[in-house]
């Protein structure tokens, strides 16, 4: 039974795994770059670890929750890292939203140790991650995905097993950040052009949230943007990435995306309007400074 786990990395995602974790009585350890980052998570019942190498030899399934596959190269090499802290009984779980190729590339390289790997991005946002809510996409051997099912539980409410083959779930993650990156700049040119055009972007919201050009997206970033929140629980770059590697992906395969390489141009404008550092509901900002149609937040 696997009753200790580690996350390597504790930002918005990473956090609120560790929290879930904590809370299903899992013994949990955590390591990141970020000292105050860490403090934060001792401060909820999580030991720390020096290394990515100390909590891979403390935690028997390990969840890697990093920004992109440079940094889990960073993670996994060296003295220090973790590769030098694995062997067989070990689980590494790769929760950072990568390239399908990185995905198979670190599988290998993980079960070259004679550790388990499965390829598990996960969605929904911090707050269900904090909640144990969120959604993983898993691919990887069942009798993995089996062992590690009561911590699958802890930490999220819905997991889609998308095959046997790791890098199968990276694809489907990209497949969803495409959609979520559309809706995203498709919601934030609407609530625009309704201040343009003299509507209340606040009565606009409750209808459109409640008729047919509704979406998860549009609710839960115009929702912030109205507030005046950016603070940056999903940074404007990090949904780039995304949609740069869905276009990527999708050259590999043989085609282009029209609607995904818009949206991922447009998600680069917002960045390099000055919004870099800002949740990606930003992405309002920069059609309100297009369409010259105010601040709808009043700041």
């Amino acid at each position: 039974m696997i009753d200790t786990a580690g996350v390597i990395g504790v930002g918005a995602m990473g956090m609120g795994i560790a929290e879930s974790l904590l809370r299903g009585r899992f013994t949990t350890f955590a390591r990141d770059i970020d000292p105050a980052r860490e403090r934060v998570v001792r401060t909820l019942g999580a030991g720390v670890a020096g290394s990515a190498r100390a909590l891979g030899e403390a935690a028997q399934a390990i969840f890697v929750v990093v920004v992109d596959a440079g940094q889990i190269d960073t993670v996994l090499a060296g003295d220090d890292g973790l590769l030098a802290a694995l062997g067989p009984g070990k689980l590494v779980l790769v929760c950072s939203t990568i390239a399908p190729g990185d995905a198979q590339r670190f599988a290998a390289t993980i079960a070259a140790t004679g550790a388990g790997v499965l390829d598990a991005p996960i969605s929904g946002g911090p707050a269900r991650a904090h909640a144990g809510t969120m959604s993983m996409m898993l691919a990887g051997d069942a009798d993995l995905i089996a062992r590690a099912r009561p911590m699958l539980d802890a930490v999220s409410a819905r997991r889609f097993v998308i095959s046997q083959r790791c890098g199968d779930a990276a694809k489907a993650k990209l497949v969803n950040n495409l959609m979520a990156g559309i809706n995203l700049m498709a919601g934030a040119e609407a609530l625009a052009l309704a201040a343009r055009l003299g509507l209340d972007p606040r009565q606009m919201f409750d209808l459109i949230s409640a008729s047919s050009g509704q979406s998860w997206m549009f609710e839960d970033r115009m929702a912030r943007a109205l507030a005046g929140d950016y603070a940056p629980r999903a940074a404007a770059p990090v949904l780039t990435k995304d949609l740069t590697l869905a276009n990527e992906a999708a050259r590999a395969a043989g085609v282009e995306l029209p609607m995904g390489a818009l949206a991922r141009d447009l998600l680069r404008a917002t960045c390099d309007g000055g919004w870099s550092a800002e949740d990606d509901a930003a992405a309002l900002k920069y059609y309100l400074k297009r369409f010259d149609a105010g601040d709808v937040a009043g700041h």
